[in-house]
């Protein structure tokens, strides 16, 4: 019988790693080649030079505008469909039978909005938590009864 393969989704905004444990009393690794990294910006060096201003109606004084949308955010958003669409293809792959998913809630709000049914099927639990700078050797303590499901 062929040991269940889980894999382990790091990630925050702009890295992502991917562990794999084979098995329920396995040690979890690192998967080869699974790792990404976008560059990651403030959100100030992303758009224009200066923000919009508005005069006011009233005098001739002039305000800063911010922007109604968040380039950084926007970002981490791609970044989110980028990690959606490895993981859809690698399922079909056959690589991995289950799946843990481990980010910010922010970014775990975006993985579960990108990745397709098929992913979220396999899903057996989350961790709305940053751990991308934890390494892979520290992770089992942050991780409990997770891989015991």
């Amino acid at each position: 019988m062929k040991a269940t393969r889980t894999w382990i989704l790091i990630a925050d905004g702009s890295r992502a790693r991917i562990l794999e444990q084979r098995g329920p009393e396995t040690k979890v690794r690192p998967v080869e080649g699974e790792k990404y990294e976008t560059e990651s910006k403030p959100s100030r060096e992303l758009g224009s030079d200066r923000p919009g201003r508005v005069v006011e109606s009233v005098g001739h004084q002039h305000h800063a505008v911010e922007p109604k949308y968040d380039l950084h955010r926007g970002l981490e958003t791609m970044f989110a469909n980028q990690l959606a669409d490895i993981l859809s293809h690698r399922l079909r792959e056959g690589l991995y039978d289950r799946l843990i998913m481990i980010a910010p809630p922010a970014m775990l709000g975006d993985l579960r909005k990108s990745i397709p049914r098929p992913v979220q099927e396999v899903v057996v639990a989350e961790l709305a938590k940053d751990l991308t700078k934890i390494p892979n050797d520290e992770l089992m303590g942050h991780l409990g009864d997770m891989l015991r499901l």
